[in-house]
């Protein structure tokens, strides 16, 4: 008896663990005719009618994805509790209604995968998810994501697309670094004279095509006008942050190297370069100003991604043993409000970005900091499932810790940056990124240098509402400016 018993419980266990939601998905050869090889993705939201575009990691929604070899047009595939999954599987997320997109990601160079050119996906459907799993919703893409409207120049706003043979013989196809040029109306009631640049680098997620079909002009600063040039950094791995790099390959040096050389060629430069950032673009015009010192005249570096590796985001890199937790075992934020109260921990963006496996700020990060692993895809910082931080990777990431590259150079590029660095940040900062800047304020004061700080009460987006934030950064710029005036008469 208790063997029969134990025989129909095991077959009543298979039925019911048997069945798993499932989502079978397919697209049509009048959509793309060719077999696809690459990942599939599953967006959800209960609120966002559109969720491919909900912004992973600072905002929290169910999502999926697997990876397909060879799949035909018309060619069901199946997505269930077997895809990687977030929060957790299938079905297992909380029941109710939901609106869904599959995206089909072919990779072909755009950084986000829901707006990348040439992916496809549906019009947003609703589905219900009752109690029942055994239900199978079918989706079929009816939609690709098209390649960007061509650049709109205007009289005062152009673009400038350089070819690049360093990134394009790294990549092994053709690749240009892209900007919005905006020249100041002086440019053209005075035609004779030449103008100093202001390179802006947009912080992630940020687009040159913004400035498509403007019609303003560069505003001046003070009295001078500058030709000001806005780079955003987009790569297929995340924000270049104009760094030489393992996996996005050298785009510091098809900066400096080819397309400044370029732009000075095409337009009237006076020779001064200064730079701009905010966020990571903050980050970037630091990284440029400190491996480029001779090539520009000064930097404002807004709220900058982590400056020093003992506080990445409050971890230190070189003696905490976890990404998500502390020694106490309370949870690490990414992001806060005000700096104090929790929004979305480590935890939760590395668990969403393992979904959603390319281009996202913390594969940014490691595309950038990382070596290229086995499988072609950079070395994560940490374990994606439970933390754990990769100390041989840390290794790699030292070559980025700015702080550690001033400390160890400080002797050979002093005299070259010394004075051409302000960095400044709101100290209820979202993203704590006001820890790294105060640490690096205090190794630069024991180094006798003449780096500026400066700190205001505001986060990480209302600190650029501050009157006396942009006054003080623009009045840094113009002395530098000055000073390179004063060195060229």
């Amino acid at each position: 008896m208790k063997q029969l018993y134990l025989s129909i419980l095991s077959i009543f266990l298979c039925s019911v663990l048997g069945f798993a939601q499932q989502i079978k998905t397919s697209y049509s050869s009048s959509l793309y005719d060719k077999p696809f090889t690459g990942h599939v993705l599953v967006y959800m939201s209960k609120e966002n009618k559109s969720p491919k575009n909900g912004a992973v990691g600072l905002e929290k929604f169910p999502c999926f994805s697997v990876s397909v070899k060879n799949i035909e047009p018309g060619q069901s595939i199946i997505i269930d509790d077997n895809a990687v999954s977030f929060p957790t599987k299938l079905s297992e997320i909380e029941r109710g209604a939901y609106y869904v997109q599959v995206v089909w990601d072919r990779n072909l160079g755009g950084r986000s995968i829901a707006e990348s050119a040439g992916n496809f996906y549906n019009s947003s459907k609703k589905i219900d998810l009752t109690k029942d799993i055994e239900k199978v919703f079918t989706i079929e893409a009816d939609k690709m994501i098209p390649e960007p409207d061509a650049f709109q120049n205007t009289q005062y706003i152009k673009e400038l697309k350089v070819s690049s043979k360093l990134l394009s013989t790294f990549f092994k196809k053709e690749i240009t670094v892209n900007a919005a040029v905006i020249l100041p109306k002086a440019y053209f009631e005075k035609p004779n004279k030449k103008f100093p640049v202001l390179f802006y680098v947009s912080g992630y997620g940020g687009d040159y095509h913004r400035y498509s079909g403007k019609t303003f002009a560069s505003e001046p600063i003070d009295s001078i006008s500058f030709i000001r040039v806005f780079l955003d950094g987009n790569c297929p791995l995340g924000h270049s942050v104009y760094a030489n790099s393992d996996n996005n390959g050298p785009w510091g040096d098809a900066l400096v190297k080819e397309f400044i050389p370029t732009l000075e060629k095409t337009y009237r430069c006076n020779g001064a370069k200064l730079l701009n950032g905010h966020s990571s673009g903050g980050w970037s015009v630091l990284w440029l100003q400190t491996q480029y010192p001779k090539v520009f005249d000064g930097c404002w570096s807004s709220s900058p991604d982590p400056v020093d590796f003992r506080s990445f985001q409050k971890v230190n890199l070189y003696e905490d043993t976890n990404m998500f937790y502390d020694a106490e075992g309370n949870q690490h934020s990414v992001a806060t409000v005000a700096g104090y109260f929790p929004w979305v921990s480590m935890k939760a963006i590395y668990h969403m970005e393992k979904v959603v496996y390319r281009g996202e700020q913390m594969h940014s990060f490691n595309a950038v900091f990382s070596r290229k692993g086995t499988d072609g895809m950079p070395e994560s910082i940490c374990n994606s499932e439970t933390g754990a931080i990769h100390k041989e990777v840390v290794e790699h990431w030292k070559k980025y810790d700015i702080a550690l590259y001033l400390k160890n150079n400080w002797n050979l590029i002093k005299d070259d940056l010394d004075g051409k660095v302000r960095i400044s940040v709101g100290d209820q900062d979202n993203f704590l990124l006001n820890y790294a800047v105060h640490l690096l304020d205090k190794q630069m004061q024991g180094l006798h240098s003449k780096f500026e700080f400066a700190y205001y009460a505001g986060d990480h987006f209302t600190v650029h509402f501050l009157p006396e934030y942009n006054e003080d950064g623009n009045a840094f710029l113009i002395q530098k400016y000055e000073e390179w005036l004063a060195k060229t008469k």
